[in-house]
């Protein structure tokens, strides 16, 4: 199963996130799998991804990209977060002819999904979808646009009052969209928050509520 499957936001928007990792299975595949992490990330870095991450690591938005690569040497999981379908897709088809022999996942709408995959000459092994939210519901925000924003962290690691302030900021002009969606992806450890799409959704959010 993978915690990037609770995305959620318009087809238009969710088109411009894809989240490609790698897990190890535990017990089956995981031993000295961190040079196959390494080689996995650095095949990615080529495509200029959104975010990188492993959870014992950090984000791009906490370690530079290199301490990464030498951090995930001792990890099972790695992830890398694009904002472009080709981008995604040419990285698929790099993972695909390295063969490095550990499980590969590709989050996002289903049918780009399957693209990537036709173009990289393999047919996906699984699909898996979120059933929805489940419990009281009622404590979730009301608010569609910071929900979008706090479902890419699949952990619930990124708070409603969180991008709120950040939304405050900028509408003070104290810091410029692209900063402050920087600042709401750092505490998503895993990498798999996409801080380009939550900068769009951000400016979305601050036009649906000027006054706060």
């Amino acid at each position: 199963m993978t915690h990037t499957n609770h995305r959620q936001g318009t087809l238009e928007s969710l088109s411009k996130d894809y989240v490609v990792f790698m897990y190890a299975a535990s017990g089956f595949n995981d031993k000295n799998v961190g040079p196959k992490l390494q080689e996995f990330l650095q095949l990615g870095l080529k495509y200029h991804p959104v975010n990188i991450g492993s959870p014992r690591v950090g984000n791009r938005f906490t370690v530079s990209p290199e301490e990464l690569v030498e951090g995930v040497v001792k990890e099972k999981k790695a992830y890398l977060v694009f904002d472009d379908k080709e981008r995604a897709g040419a990285f698929v088809k790099d993972v695909v002819k390295a063969d490095l022999g550990v499980s590969v996942i590709v989050s996002g709408l289903f049918r780009e999904a399957d693209r990537m995959c036709q173009a990289a000459g393999i047919k996906r092994h699984t699909a898996q979808c979120s059933l929805g939210v489940w419990g009281k519901v009622e404590r979730l925000s009301r608010q569609s646009e910071i929900l979008d924003i706090t479902t890419m962290c699949g952990h619930g690691m990124v708070s409603f009052n969180l991008v709120r302030r950040m939304a405050d900021d900028v509408r003070k002009r104290r810091l410029s969209p692209e900063k402050a969606a920087g600042i709401i992806a750092k505490p998503c450890v895993c990498g798999v928050f996409n801080p380009k799409r939550a900068e769009e959704l951000l400016s979305q959010y601050i036009a649906s509520s000027p006054g706060g």
